[in-house]
């Protein structure tokens, strides 16, 4: 518990918790995010637009499946011959489950780019449900009606005939849709792609839509006991052991502990023991907190058979580095290690 100061008691209200500088929770249910000091350019929210900027456009799209998207589209090419269809990322943001929305600057100013850089058809990504006022599993619901909505342009079901979802459609090959997720987002990369290896329901099949792999850019597997690398590892603007420990009690459901499928490295692979799951690429940052439980997810997903591919960022680098684009843009060794990140993921996507 957080004690109360009389500003936060004035509507009969106390503070319930608290993650400091980012959310509080209020005794009546009621949740207040907040920008820590120092963070304001990253949350600025960047609007979406229609006329290219660096070969790239962006548009925020309502589905008819319950869940909004942001849509990183290529330029249409001036050439009007025809050219091969190319793959599809499905984006999940990070946020401990609980904080960020994919118009924040901190996603826009690596995603856009990233879109002409892989050169994909596009990059969908999802506005997830935010914990606690919906815990887990409802983000892991968001990707997978994310995924439904993908198969309904696919086969032209779609509602939304707008010029960004029709264009999508007619650029991407949907038998190579890659999920890529951020930090927590890392955790919905495996668990949405499980959610759809062992979905064999009638009328949840995702044909045409083919999950080619899975991409984990420092994903937050974490246990109750702290590992070497959280201990040891400084913290940052972006994790900090208190938001380890809070974002993912609020965002996980209730009475589940960090010992649990959601979250364990040990335990996520055990429960996609028998599940058919894509190649997956785990990227891991050097002086993460959570580096430890991130490489043990790897080593555990092989000892089940599973296809995992880690690559490792040497040097001092921290959690979703590549996001900081002051950083990427003032520190060499964070430009060095960004570039290597991109051109790892770019290899992964095409050997897939």
């Amino acid at each position: 518990m957080v004690s109360t100061t009389t500003a936060e008691s004035t509507s009969n209200k106390t503070v319930v918790e608290e993650v400091t500088g980012w959310l509080r929770v209020y005794s009546d249910g009621t949740v207040e995010r907040l920008t820590p000091p120092g963070a304001e350019p990253f949350t600025a929210i960047v609007p979406p637009y229609a006329e290219p900027r660096d070969g790239v456009t962006v548009h925020d799209v309502p589905t008819d499946r319950g869940v909004d998207v942001r849509l990183y589209l290529p330029e249409p090419a001036a050439d009007p011959s025809p050219h091969r269809r190319r793959p599809v990322l499905v984006h999940f943001h990070g946020g401990g489950f609980c904080v960020s929305r994919p118009s924040w600057a901190l996603y826009h100013n690596f995603y856009a780019p990233l879109t002409a850089k892989l050169q994909v058809a596009g990059i969908v990504s999802v506005y997830l449900p935010l914990a606690p006022e919906h815990r887990l599993p409802a983000a892991i619901d968001a990707g997978h009606d994310a995924l439904h909505w993908l198969r309904d342009v696919a086969c032209g079901k779609s509602s939304e005939h707008v010029s960004p979802v029709e264009r999508l459609r007619a650029a991407a090959d949907f038998s190579r849709v890659f999920l890529i997720g951020d930090s927590s987002g890392g955790n919905l990369v495996h668990l949405v792609a499980a959610r759809a290896g062992e979905d064999i329901r009638p009328g949840t099949l995702l044909h045409p839509v083919r999950l080619a792999g899975g991409i984990l850019l420092h994903p937050g597997f974490a246990r109750e006991q702290k590992s070497r690398s959280e201990v040891e590892n400084p913290p940052s603007l972006f994790l900090t052991p208190e938001m380890i420990d809070k974002l993912l009690a609020l965002g996980l459901p209730l009475g589940a502990t960090k010992d649990s499928p959601y979250t364990s490295p040990e335990l996520a692979a055990k429960a996609v023991a028998h599940v058919r799951m894509p190649s997956m690429l785990l990227m891991v940052a050097e002086k993460d907190l959570l580096h430890d439980p991130q490489v043990d997810y790897g080593k555990a997903m092989v000892n089940q058979g599973k296809a995992v591919e880690t690559v490792v960022s040497r040097g001092n680098v921290a959690h979703i580095f590549y996001l900081n684009f002051f950083a990427v843009k003032s520190d060499n060794l964070t430009e060095e290690r960004t570039t290597e990140l991109v051109q790892t993921v770019r290899s992964f996507i095409d050997q897939h």
